[in-house]
């Protein structure tokens, strides 16, 4: 199963700096190890905002909402999730 998922970080301004870098540390740990479980085929900043596109490929619903929540930086996210499915015009698909 596809979903497209906008991932918006809003990190408190008055978090400890030592806290902040081992967060995001493990967050890139985290997403990177997804991404090379092919979880998480892609990823985009969006430019000019600490937030990004991606999309997930895994087996359910429950599944990415174990994914997502288990991210370093969840409780500091805004996240949207839309599923998607094959386009009949996708010449790809055929």
């Amino acid at each position: 199963m596809l979903f497209h998922v906008r991932m918006d970080v809003a990190i408190p301004p008055d978090m400890d700096p030592q806290v902040r870098a081992q967060t995001v540390h493990r967050e890139k740990e985290y997403s990177q190890q997804l991404q090379r479980d092919g979880k998480w085929p892609h990823i985009w900043r969006i430019v000019g905002e600490y937030a990004n596109y991606s999309i997930f490929d895994v087996d359910s619903n429950d599944e990415l909402h174990q994914i997502l929540s288990g991210l370093p930086l969840f409780p500091y996210m805004k996240i949207h999730v839309t599923p998607l499915a094959v386009h009949p015009s996708d010449v790809k698909a055929g």
